[in-house]
C-alpha cells in the first residue's frame, strides 16, 4: 500500500481506496476512516447491510491465513455424558489428547434454555436499530471489556486484521462482576436467560474438568483448583454475510485463553478446529455443546491433553450465530503444571502469572498457539 496516505494501513494488498476514492468501495471512505482514526465505532453488521460487493482492506487477511476447503468426512468426537463414568472417562481421555475439543449430549443444560439463549441473542443484533445497539456499547480500549463491540484485540499495530464480526461480552462470574443492567433489556427475557443460561453452563464446566481431571487419573477437583475461582465471560458473536468469504475470517485462528469455553451455535455453521494441519467443520446441533479445551487446561495437564486451534470462517449468504462461555482463572492466580504430572516427567511448561497471560494475548494477538508456545521448557 501506499504508506504516505492517510490511513497507514499496512495489510492493504493495493493502492489504499481511502486515500484514492475508488469508487468501488466509495461507500465504506467516511466509516472506516472513522474507524482507523477511532472517532466512531463501525459495526460489521452495518457494512454488510449496504451489500457491496467488497470488504474493506483491513477484513482481507493474509493469503496464508485465508479459508481453504476442509475436511468433511472427519468431525470432532461426540460424548454421551450418560453413558458408564468408565465409557465417558475413555472417550473424554481420547477426545482431549487427539482433538482438544468435543461435542457432548445429555449434558444437563435443558434444550429449551439453549434455544432461548440463542434467540435472545439473536435478536439484539436482528431486531434492534444500530442507535439502540450502541448504547450497550464497549470500551473498545480496554481488552475484554463488557459490552457491545467488534474489535477485540487492543493492539496499536496499523497492519491488524479485523474479523468480520460483531459481539457482546457478559461478566457473569464470579457475582460481583454481574451487573444485569449492562446488558439489553429487549427482548424482556434477555437478563433472566443470561443469568440463567450462565449458572447452568458453570455447573456443566465444573463437571466436565472433574472428569478430564479423573480420566487423567488425577483427583477429579484437581483442575478447578488449580484454576481457582471461575472468572466467566458469555460472548454473544453475529458473523453478517460477507462479500467475499475466501478473502475473510469471522475469527481468526487461535486457542482460547483459559481453561474450557463451552460453546453452542446455530444452523449455519462456520466453526472449524484444527486436526493435524486440516481444517475441519464442526457440524452444528441443535441440542449439544462443544467443548473446547483452552490453554491453561493444557498447561496444568502438562501437555497431556491439548488446547484447541480453532477458527470461524464466514459465507456470502446467511449471518451466522454463536454463544462462547468462557471459564478463566483470576488474573492474580498463578497457572502451573500439576504436581502429579510433574512427578512422572519433567514440566513441560513454565510458571506463569495469568494476568501476564492475558495482557500477552489481547496485545499481541493470538496467531494460533504463541502465546501458550513461549511457555514451553
Amino acid at each position: 500500500s501506499d504508506l504516505s496516505c492517510k490511513c497507514k494501513i499496512k495489510s492493504c494488498y493495493k493502492r489504499c481506496w481511502l486515500c484514492s476514492g475508488s469508487p468501488v468501495n466509495k461507500v465504506f471512505q467516511t466509516d472506516v476512516a472513522m474507524e482507523v482514526t477511532g472517532a466512531t465505532p463501525i459495526r460489521v453488521q452495518t457494512l454488510a447491510q449496504r451489500k457491496t460487493p467488497t470488504v474493506p482492506p483491513q477484513y482481507i487477511q493474509p493469503p496464508e491465513q485465508r479459508p481453504r476447503p476442509t475436511s468433511a468426512a472427519a468431525t470432532i468426537p461426540l460424548i454421551d455424558l450418560s453413558l458408564s463414568s468408565d465409557d465417558v472417562r475413555r472417550e473424554i481421555a481420547g477426545a482431549c489428547r487427539e482433538w482438544g475439543a468435543f461435542h457432548v449430549v445429555n449434558h444437563g443444560v435443558p434444550k429449551q434454555l439453549l434455544d432461548e439463549m440463542r434467540a435472545v441473542g439473536s435478536s439484539f443484533f436482528n431486531d434492534l436499530g444500530v442507535s439502540e445497539k450502541l448504547k450497550y456499547s464497549c470500551d473498545s480500549s480496554s481488552a475484554a471489556s463488557e459490552g457491545y463491540g467488534s474489535r477485540m484485540l487492543v493492539s496499536k499495530s496499523d497492519d491488524t486484521v479485523l474479523d468480520w464480526r460483531d459481539y457482546f461480552d457478559h461478566h457473569t462470574f464470579p457475582l460481583s462482576r454481574r451487573n444485569p443492567c449492562r446488558w439489553p433489556d429487549y427482548p424482556p427475557n434477555y437478563r433472566k436467560v443470561v443469568e440463567e443460561y450462565s449458572e447452568h453452563v458453570k455447573m456443566l464446566a465444573q463437571k466436565l474438568l472433574s472428569l478430564i481431571s479423573d480420566s487423567l487419573g488425577l483427583r477429579p477437583s484437581c483442575i478447578e483448583d488449580a484454576v481457582g475461582e471461575f472468572y466467566q465471560n458469555i460472548t454473544v458473536s453475529y458473523y453478517p454475510p460477507c462479500p467475499q468469504p475466501e478473502l475473510t475470517l469471522g475469527l481468526q485462528s487461535h486457542s482460547d485463553m483459559g481453561a474450557i469455553t463451552l460453546l453452542i451455535q446455530d444452523d449455519v455453521g462456520g466453526l472449524e478446529v484444527l486436526k493435524d494441519g486440516e481444517w475441519v467443520i464442526v457440524q452444528p446441533s441443535s441440542d449439544a455443546i462443544v467443548v473446547l479445551l483452552a490453554d491453561q487446561t493444557e498447561v496444568i495437564t502438562n501437555g497431556e491433553y491439548k488446547s484447541s486451534i480453532h477458527r470461524a470462517i464466514t459465507n456470502a449468504r446467511r449471518a451466522r450465530f454463536s454463544v462462547a462461555t468462557f471459564h478463566d482463572p483470576a488474573k492474580t492466580r498463578m497457572i502451573s503444571p500439576a504436581p502429579e504430572l510433574v512427578s512422572k516427567s519433567r514440566a513441560r511448561y513454565r510458571e506463569v502469572l495469568y494476568g501476564d497471560f492475558i495482557k500477552s494475548w489481547y496485545s499481541n494477538g493470538p496467531e494460533g498457539k504463541r502465546n501458550l508456545d513461549a511457555l514451553r521448557l
